[in-house]
């Protein structure tokens, strides 16, 4: 952790960021946060994040308080801050999100933004917060990984846009994803070492918490994960020289970091520039979400579906809504405040938890992701058989993932028992006509317990020409029927 003297911790408390706010009567809550969002305009930016508590810590602390309200007054020109994301995996998870957010409230104050797939620095992997080192990645599979994470931004900043930024509501600045094996992977050695090199200090590395606690492991440190923070802070330069780049966004555990970047660049160019660091977001056991503690999220439909990171969100503790609302949603202050009135009053409902879940998936899987979400806890927490008839087979799969596929042609005056032997779901024989009369099989959320049951058209067998079949409480069959 940055020392005090060098990092201002935002917070709630009074000072130049510290703004707090009196509740304002229901009916005027919405107009009074667009009149002081357009009163404040870019200037409040940090004020208004520090409240929110998305922006945690603000570097250097003094020349920062001093010069960047200024830096951000309406009609200043634009800065330019970027955020890097490393392609460890083929998919951004919630974890990520809070440093998108961040990117994003930046360009909603109209500033231009840059996202940094790390396919460089990648392939020596960031030690910090690490007991151990990264196992080393191929290229061929970092550049797939890199496609990947890009493919992702762009779907989040595309969201945004489209859903979330109105038009006439001002400039929204402008967004640009690149990679840094585009710099770093031309980048001589020798030209490397003798001019970034040269101006980072080795004390001032070797102090770096991540760093220290490596050193003093078993496992030690190498030299590629020691030069790693050398990298990082060659990202910094480089975007200062070639995009204007003025401010470094990063996850707390990067503020190491991050202060490596504001010396090599104060020290090769003179200029000033600043870090911001967002909070980490954590699990129920104080572990951090992500990859390595093996509790991601993923932000990839194919890894973890609309309906799974809907789900996700929901199920958050009443201690935590709030915070997330703040953190997670473009939702105003005022509005968050009256989210969580009402909830007081009818806590049975979940509205902050629903709310929070509606806001997330769709920045993340867009209207359509949001509606499949919908559909799918219908049909799985509420028996909708019209939500049922509505999945695509893409949504069954995924709201089903253990579920065995089937393919079967309906036959005349074919039964339940017919069915779930076709579909190999109950044993030959006597038990395994007893499991449907105890009440052990289900069809489209329906109990049956007449295995002589002959299926119809409808009941049994949905519009879309699919029966949900589920024998015991978690063994599914997805079952198409053919030439209906």
């Amino acid at each position: 952790m940055a020392a005090p003297a060098l990092c201002r911790r935002c917070g709630r408390a009074a000072g130049p960021w510290g703004l707090r706010r009196a509740p304002l009567p229901l009916p005027l809550r919405r107009r009074a946060h667009e009149q002081a969002r357009r009163a404040r305009g870019a200037a409040g930016l940090l004020a208004a994040q520090c409240e929110r508590g998305l922006f945690q810590e603000v570097f250097p602390a003094q020349s920062a308080e001093e010069q960047l309200p200024a830096l951000l007054e309406p009609g200043r020109p634009p800065l330019a801050a970027y955020c890097g994301f490393d392609p460890t995996a083929d998919s951004l998870h919630v974890g990520h999100l809070l440093p998108v957010m961040a990117l994003l409230h930046f360009q909603r104050a109209g500033h231009d933004v840059i996202a940094v797939v790390g396919g460089a620095t990648a392939r020596l992997g960031d030690p910090s917060g690490r007991e151990r080192a990264r196992e080393p990645l191929p290229a061929g599979r970092v550049r797939a990984q890199a496609r990947s994470l890009r493919a992702g931004l762009e779907r989040l900043f595309g969201n945004h846009r489209e859903l979330f930024w109105e038009p006439g509501a001002g400039r929204l600045g402008r967004a640009a994803l690149l990679d840094n094996a585009r710099w770093l992977g031309r980048e001589p050695l020798l030209r490397f070492l003798g001019g970034a090199g040269g101006r980072l200090r080795m004390g001032t590395l070797l102090s770096r918490q991540s760093c220290q606690a490596r050193l003093r492991s078993a496992e030690g440190m190498s030299l590629a994960e020691f030069l790693y923070p050398a990298l990082q802070a060659y990202d910094f330069l480089h975007l200062h020289r070639h995009h204007g780049c003025r401010i470094q966004l990063g996850g707390h555990d990067q503020m190491g970091n991050i202060m490596s970047g504001y010396e090599l660049v104060t020290k090769m160019t003179g200029a000033e520039v600043f870090g911001i660091t967002v909070p980490l977001i954590t699990s129920t056991t104080g572990d951090k979400l992500g990859k390595t503690a093996g509790n991601a999220v993923w932000l990839n439909r194919e890894k973890t579906s609309p309906f799974e990171l809907y789900q996700f969100f929901v199920r958050q503790q009443d201690n935590v809504v709030e915070k997330y609302l703040k953190l997670f949603t473009f939702l105003p202050l005022e509005e968050i405040a009256h989210i969580m009135e009402m909830h007081a009053k009818e806590p049975e409902k979940w509205g902050p938890q629903k709310r929070l879940a509606a806001e997330v998936t769709k920045l993340v899987h867009g209207r359509e992701g949001l509606e499949s979400a919908k559909r799918c806890t219908k049909a799985l927490y509420h028996s909708s058989v019209e939500a049922l008839e509505e999945m695509s087979d893409q949504e069954l799969q995924e709201l089903f993932r253990q579920a065995t596929s089937a393919e079967l042609l309906l036959e005349p005056g074919m039964t339940v028992l017919d069915l779930c032997r076709k579909a190999n779901a109950i044993p030959d024989g006597p038990s395994g006509y007893r499991k449907i009369t105890d009440g052990g099989v289900s069809i489209n959320g329906n109990r049956v317990t007449n295995p002589e049951t002959v299926l119809i058209l409808g009941q049994h067998i949905l519009k879309n020409g699919v029966s949900l079949l589920r024998v015991g409480k978690k063994n599914y069959y997805i079952i198409k029927w053919l030439q209906l």
